[in-house]
């Protein structure tokens, strides 16, 4: 029996070195592996300004709070994502209202939002699930038609396009994450996109206590007492994190291309199996093949999930819908049957491992047994 890790990351010598030139170095806060960082993502998006903070949960909360959100305020977004996406509402003070998603897909229905939109409704918070964007030009169309601002999450989607526009082009902004699992990681770590320069501004001063210069700036030049005119967090991502995101960035292609390879490979080998089902890759997207699901009888997927286990396999769920964890029910009355699409989802989903480091062996290995439980669980 193989042992196959849900996930292994895949820093390497360079990230090594630069981390250690860091180290060695005088700042490790703020500074100007963070401002390189941000310069190359934003290159790499092809936008004007990223700042990069903590986490994609603090991206989305600070996202908001700059596009205006405060009590009383609706944003509308998904069920079917991880609890951060509606946290980062409840942060930023607004009230997360929820709309079904395309069954096909996974991915936000651009006609449920439409549904959803009321009197309080300010913005769009719609995820790019498991690497596939949503359709961004309907849900423009719908945000212009109604006066209201995008933050798309994309910590699934950094390398995703929509008709060949990269996350963040529709959008006003977009959230990336550089969790531990992601495609490029730093451990923790997340980043915003955005367009305009006094909004980069205010970003910047909102991650850091309202302040408009990090330590760096303060202490090498003249003394001069700071000041605050902004009510800010601590979310300022440091030298020792961007430093390993400057050089996982440089490999972001070469490292999607072979996700790409893995899940064409479970695609065609599992596509047409008896009991499987697989989600629609849209035409018109990219997708950046963050993670690979597979949906099942509900009624079996538990013991589907401890039979692959068994047999030496991570496996995980992506998602358990929020709407039916406790707080979100005994919060806002939700309750089950009131998104259907999304909870079938996700009494149906199993994650299987997909990374660069996965051998041809060991996507093998996982084929083979994903196929032998499900014909026998």
């Amino acid at each position: 029996m193989k042992k196959i890790e849900f996930y292994r990351h895949n820093i390497e010598e360079e990230e090594i070195e630069r981390v250690t030139s860091v180290l060695r170095s005088l700042f490790l806060t703020t500074g100007n592996e963070v401002a390189e960082f941000e310069g190359q993502l934003a290159r790499f998006l092809g936008l004007p300004y990223t700042v990069a903070v903590t986490s994609c949960t603090a991206a989305m909360q600070l996202a908001l709070i700059a596009a205006g959100i405060g009590p009383g305020d609706e944003v509308i977004t998904t069920p079917l994502t991880f609890i951060g996406t509606a946290n980062s509402i409840l942060m930023a003070g607004g009230t997360p209202v929820l709309a079904d998603v395309d069954r096909a897909t996974g991915n936000i229905d651009p006609s449920a939002i439409e549904a959803a939109i009321g009197d309080r409704t300010r913005g769009i918070l719609p995820v790019h699930l498991y690497g596939q964007m949503c359709d961004m030009e309907a849900i423009r169309k719908i945000a212009d038609r109604h006066g209201l601002f995008i933050v798309e999450d994309a910590a699934h989607a950094l390398e995703s396009e929509w008709k060949e526009s990269k996350v963040g082009h529709y959008g006003d902004y977009a959230c990336f994450s550089f969790y531990a699992t992601k495609n490029i990681t730093s451990g923790e770590g997340g980043a915003i996109s955005v367009k305009d320069e006094q909004q980069c501004l205010l970003l910047k001063k909102l991650r850091l206590h309202g302040m408009g210069e990090s330590a760096v700036d303060r202490y090498t030049r003249h003394f001069d007492q700071y000041d605050i005119d902004v009510f800010g967090w601590k979310y300022n991502m440091d030298n020792i994190h961007a430093a390993i995101l400057v050089e996982q960035l440089k490999k972001a292609e070469r490292l999607t291309e072979a996700r790409i390879r893995i899940f064409n490979r479970y695609s065609e080998a599992l596509g047409n199996v008896e009991g499987i089902e697989i989600h629609v890759t849209r035409p018109e997207a990219r997708h950046c093949c963050h993670l690979f699901t597979i949906l099942v009888d509900p009624g079996r997927r538990d013991a589907i999930m401890e039979g692959i286990q068994k047999r030496g396999i991570g496996v995980s769920v992506n998602f358990y819908p929020l709407h039916l964890m406790s707080y979100y029910r005994q919060r806002f009355g939700y309750r089950p049957g009131m998104f259907p699409a999304a909870e079938e989802i996700g009494s149906r989903t199993i994650s299987l491992p997909i990374y660069p480091k996965l051998t041809d062996d060991e996507i093998d290995y996982v084929i083979a047994t994903v196929k032998d439980v499900v014909a026998t669980a």
